[in-house]
């Protein structure tokens, strides 16, 4: 297996195992919900799987850097979709007594008509996760997904994709859409160890580009000591390390230059090496 130098390790998420993803429950949920979102590192899809099937979100874009994570998250899209419970009907039908006298709800008009039949909307709800265990899909095989246009194309699983790009430098088709919020768990270190203070900036400037004037920009920074283990990986990222000037907590100053607001800290979320603090700031302008 080659060296992971741009942070995409195979296996991530059996260091850092959760049912739900902290650095997502500290986050308010009605910043996901409808929305359009960018995860910007996905790895193997988790991040961006949990978002669209759990925080509502109308279509979430994961992207990497690495086609083998890619094509694993993929394959955890459907490992997700095969454990979650049936899916609710979004309607009834429901006879309407002949006398009227049923739940007290029938309009006038319906009266009387005998045991006409209409609609009803059933009360939304959410699917059950983890309703069938991992086991099954690995005994019989992943569940088939219905076609988008039964389900809705802004419902899971068809509300997310991956696409794999180096995507500081090269643009996705969904980008020219734009977004609502763009995440960045764990990556800004391995932006700034192979491009440099320039490619940083020019990767936040990018953030800025794709997002929607009032739109979120979600940052997990790596702490400045963290550089020191990572930088032994790689000659280039050794060479690299000695020409950097910007530090963790210059981003915060740079970002509001290019027009967002002050960041929003959530606190350190994870633990032990994961521990990290996850901070939100919203473009202005």
């Amino acid at each position: 297996m080659s060296v992971p130098i741009h942070g995409n390790y195979h296996g991530y998420y059996s260091k850092r195992p959760s049912v739900n993803d902290p650095r997502l429950d500290t986050l308010p949920r009605e910043l996901f919900s409808k929305k359009r979102v960018l995860d910007v590192g996905c790895n193997e899809g988790w991040v961006s799987c949990e978002v669209a099937q759990s925080f509502g979100a109308g279509k979430v874009v994961g992207v990497d850097i690495d086609d083998t994570l890619v094509r694993a998250a993929w394959r955890r899209r459907l490992q997700v979709w095969s454990t979650q419970g049936p899916v609710p009907e979004l309607s009834v039908a429901k006879p309407v007594p002949e006398d009227g006298d049923g739940d007290g709800d029938e309009p006038s008009s319906q009266r009387g008509l005998g045991h006409a039949t209409k609609k009803r909307k059933a009360k939304s709800k959410k699917p059950v996760l983890n309703y069938f265990p991992a086991s099954f899909e690995h005994t019989f095989g992943s569940l088939p997904i219905p076609p988008s246009h039964i389900r809705g194309k802004d419902v899971f699983p068809h509300n997310v994709l991956f696409r794999t790009a180096d995507w500081v430098e090269e643009d996705i088709v969904e980008d020219k859409d734009g977004y609502d919020v763009v995440l960045a768990f764990s990556i800004s270190k391995w932006i700034h160890l192979n491009s440099g203070d320039e490619g940083l900036k020019k990767f936040f400037a990018k953030v800025h580009r794709v997002l929607k004037v009032g739109g979120s920009f979600v940052l997990e920074p790596q702490a400045w000591d963290t550089y020191k283990k990572a930088k032994r990986m790689d000659k280039t990222l050794k060479d690299n390390a000695q020409k950097l000037k910007l530090r963790p907590e210059d981003f915060e100053g740079i970002l509001m230059e290019m027009g967002f607001g002050a960041k929003k800290s959530f606190g350190e979320i994870g633990e032990g090496g994961f521990c990290r603090p996850v901070d939100l700031y919203v473009k202005l302008r």
